[in-house]
């Protein structure tokens, strides 16, 4: 068990394409930092999980959908989707080589080593962002964790994912009927409205308790077809 008094201990610490990643441990867990801003760690993935399993669930049906996973992080919603044998495609989109390093042959490979040796699995090292203004491939869903929520970016540049333009392209990878589901630590009723205005249909949100404060959300909506 982790407690206040355990001092983190860094692990490893490299300049990437977006300035410092750190993978740190904190106890018994594994902390993710960006430029000294705090991403993730391995204490729960409750919410992780339900971003992964609300997509499907709203999918119905459909048999062997594959899944856009926007963000590997500490790789929660890779492992839970690869330990479903409904999925079909599972792609993730990383744009921190180190993170993928440190799932391939690091710490983090204990969370994710039978993931990523699914066949099914494909692992892009790219900016989600560039990726579905470019990508020709389609998705049954897209599940995107790469920030803390549309109104809490990590970068300036992820911003434009959650305003028209960018939902624009996200409905362009979804196939007809296919559903985004974008994880929050917070509630964005505003996000909400960008998504129905945009012609998302079924829009509403999930949310997932927590020890204390806001809970954290899952926003969904699904692509008209």
């Amino acid at each position: 068990m982790t407690t206040w008094y355990d001092a983190p201990v860094v692990l490893d610490r490299r300049e990437g394409p977006y300035g410092e990643v750190v993978l740190r441990r904190h106890g018994a867990l594994l902390q993710i930092i960006a430029n000294g801003c705090f991403l993730m760690d391995t204490s729960d993935g409750r919410s992780e999980r339900l971003l992964v399993d609300a997509a499907l669930t709203a999918l119905g049906g459909r048999r062997e959908p594959s899944v856009l996973i926007g963000g590997l992080g500490v790789g929660f919603s890779l492992a839970h989707a690869a330990a479903n044998p409904r999925w079909g495609r599972i792609t993730v989109v990383e744009r921190e080589p180190a993170i993928v390093g440190w799932h391939r042959d690091g710490p983090l490979s204990e969370l994710t080593a039978r993931a990523l040796a699914d066949p099914r699995t494909e692992i892009v090292e790219s900016d989600l962002v560039a990726y579905v203004n470019e990508t020709s491939a389609t998705f049954d869903t897209l599940c995107l964790d790469i920030d803390n929520g549309p109104d809490w970016t990590v970068t300036e540049d992820n911003e434009e994912l959650y305003r028209p333009t960018g939902l624009a392209s996200c409905a362009r990878v979804l196939t007809p009927g296919g559903v985004l589901a974008v994880w929050s630590a917070k509630p964005s009723p505003e996000f909400e409205g960008t998504l129905r205005n945009v012609g998302f249909q079924q829009v509403r949100t999930e949310e997932i308790p927590v020890a204390r404060g806001v809970p954290d959300v899952v926003h969904l909506g699904v692509r008209p077809g």
